[in-house]
């Protein structure tokens, strides 16, 4: 199968007379070596199902292809939606591994079959929204490489105490491990973007607690880090009532009130939720 060139992407962007759209994040990839290294480092194998979200004009869906027992492809823009299965059925000898679905992929409620690896390039203005909601929604998703940009890579694989640990970071571990996995250099992408990206790959591990949990856990995280100077006493005001109510809850949990959220894994949030009063 013949990948996708530079050439390729701007010949078939121009018969769809396409303007690549900034509000939709769309940065095509035109390098196929770098298509390929992704589905090489997300370790996919012919036995996966693989969920690529916004496959654009198919650089990364055909790498993917090439491997995968198949590949469910979320586009929100229509027109290239429709290309998509188009370009496949044109490169690839089995185009009915594909399966496109128009819709944009906040809204992905449920897919046509249970996808076990993630592999995308992700549009940088919803890229932490879609990656949380697809970690929660598909927990038949094990694994996954997502291309993002490098400020919000450094942010999703951020550890406790460093400057870029925050609401991404521990959200995102409450259901997976999630490492940095290389950088990508614009000069892959069309049109080359204003910011540098970077890769991060995820492996899905036990969520520390049911759905009701976890719902407790996350308006803690965003307390916490809504001010995230402010001491963890201070900062949980808000929800207890008063700094004194907030400290006591911190002191039942085990949790030191003066520390702030950045010096809190989500065992720790965890702690707080499971003395805290259900007022959510």
């Amino acid at each position: 199968m013949t990948l996708l060139g530079a050439a390729q992407i701007r010949e078939l962007a121009a018969a769809l007379d396409l303007k690549p759209s900034k509000s939709l994040g769309q940065n095509f990839v035109i390098d196929s070596n770098v298509c390929t290294k992704i589905v090489r480092t997300a370790g996919v194998t012919s036995a996966d199902i693989a969920l690529e979200i916004g496959p654009g004009l198919g650089s990364l869906t055909l790498a993917l292809l090439e491997i995968a027992q198949s590949v469910i492809a979320v586009e929100i823009d229509p027109r290239l939606a429709e290309q998509l299965p188009i370009t496949v059925e044109g490169l690839f000898q089995n185009p009915e591994k594909l399966t496109v679905i128009n819709k944009d992929a906040l809204l992905i409620q449920s897919l046509p079959a249970d996808p076990t690896v993630l592999v995308a390039n992700l549009p940088y203005n919803v890229s932490v929204p879609v990656l949380l909601h697809l970690l929660e929604k598909f927990q038949s998703l094990k694994t996954g490489v997502v291309m993002v940009q490098a400020e919000v890579a450094d942010r999703l694989a951020a550890k406790p105490g460093t400057k870029d640990y925050g609401i991404p970071s521990v959200k995102a571990a409450w259901w997976a491990e999630v490492k940095g996995a290389g950088s990508v250099s614009r000069s892959v992408f069309w049109p080359a973007p204003n910011v540098d990206s970077k890769l991060v790959s995820f492996t899905r591990r036990a969520t520390p607690g049911d759905e009701q949990l976890r719902q407790k856990v996350f308006t803690i995280i965003d307390a916490a880090f809504a001010q995230r100077r402010k001491m963890l006493r201070s900062a949980l005001s808000g929800l207890y009532g008063s700094s004194s109510a907030a400290e006591a809850i911190l002191n039942q949990a085990g949790i030191d009130p003066t520390l702030r959220g950045e010096a809190l894994e989500v065992g720790g949030f965890c702690a707080i939720a499971k003395v805290a009063p259900d007022i959510f």
